[in-house]
């Protein structure tokens, strides 16, 4: 139930479909073949738009992740900012609430009520096969046969998968990737593909606390008159504890990411097994340390893909799900608290990024970084990814192929203690989309004050990669690729999203919220958030109440959380 009919959206579909074929044909290659676009969609973790200088805002996340407005804690993004200027920022991006609902979207084109991740820990029960009686948590290649790498598959993209999964205990074989490298791979000792990673001991894990322990614990939250926090990993009866030092800590269990990291490569041409523990060499096994850092490892594996796909003259799809912008226990410094842990150090000197070596020495969680490391904070998360992008473009210029490739940059929900988790407003929701195609005639230019959704990013791959979705394969999101390319004006009359049976959605004028509140979005307030509370309708304007109604309308298409909740 939109607000265009369905045989004006399915004319926009064919019209979209013949701009990519149009892109695809402009493309050419040397010897005068006609030559795809290659595509990067670098997905980050848990980080706002509000923590992106040129999304404006007054207020971002400062010491310990507390809501401020103190520059030293600010990130400066030069090379985002300019991608910006020359490319398309979208002002009004929603994703999900949360991770996997978010990363389900993006995926599947879909929202909750077809691909049945409702929010982390909540997801649809298959029951079939072997699974009929108990159910198993379903899978998005069940329940969405097409996902961004089946299109990039079928459109004839060799594809990379990079960084985070977040896919339970899915086949990872079967999303559409030819290659992967999956940092923090625990999911595949859950799935028994892999026994534990011998490489690293940056872990937290859960162990039985003992009777003397149980008892110290009860008395010590007896004294605070407090329940004991849920652990994600930890059950009952047992504590996190950090490997490296045996010591208790207050986190889930997890295995880093980041310094002296776990990461498990799929299909490389390296590997002698589907999945294999990284470094599986003896050159890298030699040069593994504490100073090997994880989001390094992913461009660098990205990188290679790259060349090998373009030296065969086929186009390419990188699907990079950074870490960056997650917390994370922070190893190197165990007892102090921090939810993102410093990174390399970096330099941007107005033209080029340079990078500092990290030099981090100790050993039993005793560390000294000898100024080599950032101190913990979002901040470097973000300049990080900067840095990061900064190097997707100088390899794409000395590849040749620049203006041969499309960016798009997003993130998968709210920076965690502002909104990751939260539907108060768009807290939760509210995340950066950049496309950046330099070989593109694109009609719109910077910042656009449009509406978006994270499942736009399926039909946009597909009309850039001349993907085919059938028609009467249906999906939630709608190409950017018109409103991008053509004169047309707007992109979407509404954006939807989800957390379990709470529904979310916003206009141009009016949001609501999981609160069922609504709220005046007509003017964007400095710090992005603060709208105005809409108490009394007859207060606002008829365009307003109209765009409310039409809001209603939408909704009950997708609140089928407890009528059809599994698959």
């Amino acid at each position: 139930m939109n607000f265009i009919s369905k045989q004006k959206l399915v004319e926009v579909i064919r019209i979209s479909g013949l701009l990519a074929c149009a892109f695809s044909a402009s493309v050419m290659a040397d010897n005068n073949v006609k030559q795809k676009p290659n595509v990067i969609v670098i997905y980050s973790d848990d980080i706002s738009a509000r923590e992106f200088p040129s999304y404006g805002s007054a207020q971002w996340s400062g010491k310990k992740g507390k809501t401020g407005s103190d520059h030293q804690y600010r990130a400066a993004t030069p090379v985002l900012d300019q991608l910006v200027e020359e490319g398309v920022q979208i002002d009004n991006a929603w994703a999900a609430t949360i991770c996997s609902p978010s990363r389900a979207m993006m995926m599947t084109g879909r929202f909750a009520h077809i691909h049945k991740w409702w929010h982390n820990g909540d997801y649809g029960k298959s029951f079939t096969g072997e699974n009929n009686n108990k159910g198993k948590t379903v899978e998005l290649y069940q329940s969405s046969p097409k996902l961004i790498g089946h299109i990039a598959k079928e459109a004839g993209y060799a594809t990379m998968w990079s960084g985070k999964t977040q896919m339970k205990d899915a086949d990872l074989t079967k999303f559409g990737f030819d290659e992967g490298l999956f940092s923090a791979g625990t999911e595949l000792e859950h799935l028994g593909k892999l026994a534990k990673n011998p490489y690293t001991d940056f872990n937290v894990v859960a162990r039985d606390m003992t009777q003397q322990e149980k008892k110290a614990k009860q008395q010590a939250l007896a004294k605070l008159k407090k329940k004991p926090k849920k652990q994600v990993g930890v059950g009952k009866g047992q504590m996190a504890i950090n490997q490296v030092t045996g010591k208790e800590v207050n986190t889930f269990v997890r295995t880093t990411w980041l310094f002296k990291p776990s990461i498990a490569l799929m299909n490389h041409p390296s590997s002698k097994t589907t999945y294999e523990w990284w470094p599986n060499t003896e050159e890298g096994k030699k040069d593994y340390s504490i100073n090997t850092y994880g989001p390094d490892i992913e461009l660098n594996y990205i990188f290679d893909f790259m060349d090998r796909q373009h030296a065969q003259h086929k186009p390419f799809f990188v699907y990079h799900t950074t870490h960056l912008g997650h917390g994370m226990f922070d190893f190197l410094f165990p007892e102090s608290g921090n939810t993102w842990p410093g990174t390399p150090k970096i330099k941007w000197d107005g033209e080029k990024y340079t990078r500092v070596q990290p030099n981090i020495t100790g050993k039993n969680g005793v560390y000294n970084t000898h100024g080599t490391v950032t101190p913990a904070g979002m901040k470097y998360h973000v300049e990080y990814l900067d840095y990061q992008i900064w190097q997707y473009l100088e390899k794409l210029k000395a590849m040749g192929i620049e203006n041969d490739t499309i960016l798009i940059f997003a993130s998968d929900n709210g920076t965690s203690k502002y909104g990751k988790g939260s539907d108060d407003r768009q807290k939760g929701t509210h995340v950066p989309l950049i496309i950046y195609a330099p070989g593109v005639e694109m009609t719109k230019k910077g910042k656009q004050p449009v509406l978006a959704s994270m499942a736009d990013i399926l039909p946009t791959l597909a009309d850039i990669m001349g993907g085919n979705l059938p028609s009467d394969y249906v999906i939630n999101g709608e190409s950017l690729w018109p409103f991008l390319t053509t004169n047309k004006s707007k992109h979407r009359d509404w954006i939807y999203a989800y957390k379990k049976d709470l529904q979310l959605i916003r206009g141009d004028k009016v949001l609501k919220d999981g609160t069922d509140t609504w709220w005046d979005v007509e003017n964007t307030p400095d710090d992005l958030i603060s709208f105005d509370k809409i108490t009394d309708w007859s207060k606002v304007s008829e365009a307003h109440r109209l765009e409310r109604d039409q809001l209603n309308k939408v909704l009950p298409e997708f609140d089928l959380y407890h009528s059809q909740h599994d698959f």
